[in-house]
C-alpha cells in the first residue's frame, strides 16, 4: 500500500529546516581548507602533518556512515538528524579548549567529532528531503537542497579568511590559536540552536518513525552490495573523486603562496573562494547540459578536463597553474552527484544501504591530502603534488567509460 503524502502546508517548515543542513555541512567542510594553512604555521607542520586535518575529518565519515544508516533504520530520520547536529555542535565547541591547550591532536579529535555528526546528517538528510513530498518532485527538491551546499562552502571560506587567517607574521602562538575560538563557538551554538528548532518543529510521521519496511541498513543489503562489482566500482570512483576534490581545495591556499611568492594568506584564500564560486556555476551549467548530453558522457568529459588542468598545475606552476586549479573546480561540479546516481541506479530497496557505503567512500578525503603532503614534502614543492588529484580524475574517467559500455 502506498504511503500517504502529508499536506503541503505541513511540509514547508520541515523542508526549510532540513535544507539548511546542506548549508551547514558546507561551512564545516571548507573551513578545513583554511585550517590547513592556519595550523601549518601555528604548529610548524610540514604539508603531510597539515594534511592530517582532512584525514581526521573524513575518517569520521568512514567510521560513522554505516552506524548512521543503522541508527536511522531503528529510530527514524529526525532522530538521526538530531544526533548529527549534536555531534557537529559538540565538535565545534571543543575547538575552544583545544586552542587554549595549544594541542594539535585535540583539534584533530574535535574535527573527527564534527565529521561524525556530518556522517549522520548526510546519510539522513538526502533521503529525508526526497520523502518530504511526492516522489514525482523528489529530484527537484534534492537539487534545490544541494544548491545550498556550495553556498555554505563559500561562507566557510569567507569566515576563515575574515576571522582566522592573518597576514601578521609577528602574531604569537596563543593569539593565533585563539583566532579559531570565536568562529567555532558561534558555529557550535548555532548548530545546537538549529537542533532545538528541528526537535520542536512538527514533522510528519514519515520523518519520526523507524524506517524498517524496506530493509534499510539490514546486514543482508550490505552483504549483497559488497558482492556487486558494478556498485563497488562506483564506490571506488567516489573514493578517488572526493580525494581529488578535497586535495585540490585543501592545498590551494598553500599552492598560491608557493606559485606566487609574497602573496598574503588572506589574498591566497580569495582564489579558494573563486574556486567555490566556479564550482557552483559548474553545477548549474552541468545540470543544464544534461538536458542535451547524457550524464555519463558528460561526466567523462568533465573528468578528462579536471585531470588535464591538475596536470598543467603540477607542471607549469605560477599564475597559469593557479588559474588551472581554479578552473578545475568547474569540471569537478557534476562528478559527485553523477557517480552517486549511477552507482545506486537499479538498487531498489538497497538504495539507502548503498548510500551509506557511498558516504563511507568520502574517506578518500582523508587519504589523498595526506598522500599529497608526502609528495610535497618529498619533492619540496606543493606544485608537484597536484599530480595526485590528476591521477584520481583519471580513475573517475575510467568509471564513466566502464558504465558507458553497459546496456541502456
Amino acid at each position: 500500500m502506498s504511503r500517504p503524502i502529508p499536506a503541503r502546508a505541513s511540509l514547508k517548515l520541515p523542508i526549510v529546516l532540513i535544507v539548511a543542513l546542506f548549508f551547514l555541512w558546507g561551512v564545516a567542510n571548507n573551513l578545513n581548507d583554511v585550517l590547513i594553512s592556519h595550523f601549518k604555521g601555528l604548529f610548524s607542520l610540514g604539508d603531510f602533518g597539515a594534511g592530517l586535518v582532512q584525514s581526521a575529518f573524513y575518517l569520521g565519515y568512514f567510521c560513522l556512515a554505516i552506524p548512521a544508516a543503522l541508527f536511522m533504520r531503528s529510530f527514524g530520520y529526525r532522530a538521526a538528524v538530531l544526533l548529527g547536529l549534536g555531534l557537529y555542535g559538540l565538535g565545534a565547541l571543543l575547538f575552544w579548549p583545544a586552542a587554549s591547550a595549544l594541542s594539535y591532536p585535540a583539534f584533530l579529535a574535535a574535527l573527527f567529532i564534527i565529521a561524525s555528526g556530518l556522517a549522520f546528517l548526510e546519510t539522513s538528510a538526502n533521503p529525508l528531503i526526497a520523502r518530504l513530498g511526492s516522489a514525482e518532485t523528489a529530484s527537484r527538491r534534492l537539487n534545490f537542497a544541494q544548491a545550498f551546499n556550495p553556498l555554505g562552502s563559500i561562507t566557510g571560506v569567507l569566515i576563515g579568511r575574515a576571522f582566522i587567517l592573518s597576514d601578521n607574521a609577528t602574531l604569537d602562538r596563543a593569539s593565533a590559536a585563539a583566532a579559531v575560538q570565536i568562529p567555532y563557538l558561534c558555529i557550535g551554538i548555532g548548530v545546537l540552536v538549529w537542533a532545538l528548532f528541528v526537535r520542536l518543529a512538527p514533522f510528519p510521521d514519515i520523518a519520526t518513525r523507524p524506517d524498517v519496511e524496506d530493509g534499510v541498513g539490514a546486514a543482508s543489503d550490505f552483504a549483497w552490495l559488497l558482492r556487486s562489482p558494478r556498485f563497488l566500482i562506483g564506490v571506488l570512483a567516489q573514493f578517488f573523486y572526493v580525494g581529488a576534490q578535497v586535495g585540490v581545495w585543501s592545498f590551494l591556499i598553500r599552492y598560491v603562496e608557493t606559485a606566487l611568492p609574497g602573496t598574503p594568506a588572506t589574498q591566497a584564500a580569495g582564489y579558494l573562494t573563486a574556486s567555490l564560486i566556479v564550482f557552483m556555476i559548474g553545477r548549474f551549467a552541468g545540470a543544464a547540459l544534461m538536458g542535451r548530453i547524457r550524464p555519463l558522457p558528460l561526466l567523462s568529459m568533465f573528468a578528462t578536463m579536471a585531470a588535464l588542468l591538475c596536470l598543467i598545475a603540477s607542471i607549469v606552476g605560477g599564475m597559469p597553474g593557479v588559474l588551472a586549479l581554479v578552473a578545475s573546480s568547474f569540471f569537478m561540479s557534476i562528478l559527485y552527484p553523477t557517480i552517486f546516481a549511477e552507482a545506486v541506479d537499479g538498487l531498489g530497496a538497497r538504495t539507502k544501504a548503498g548510500s551509506a557505503l557511498l558516504v563511507m567512500a568520502i574517506v578518500g578525503g582523508a587519504v589523498f591530502p595526506a598522500v599529497m603532503g608526502l609528495v610535497s614534502d618529498a619533492s619540496g614543492s606543493i606544485v608537484r603534488a597536484m599530480i595526485v588529484p590528476a591521477g584520481c580524475f583519471v580513475v573517475v574517467l575510467a568509471f564513466g567509460l566502464f558504465h558507458l559500455r553497459r546496456p541502456a
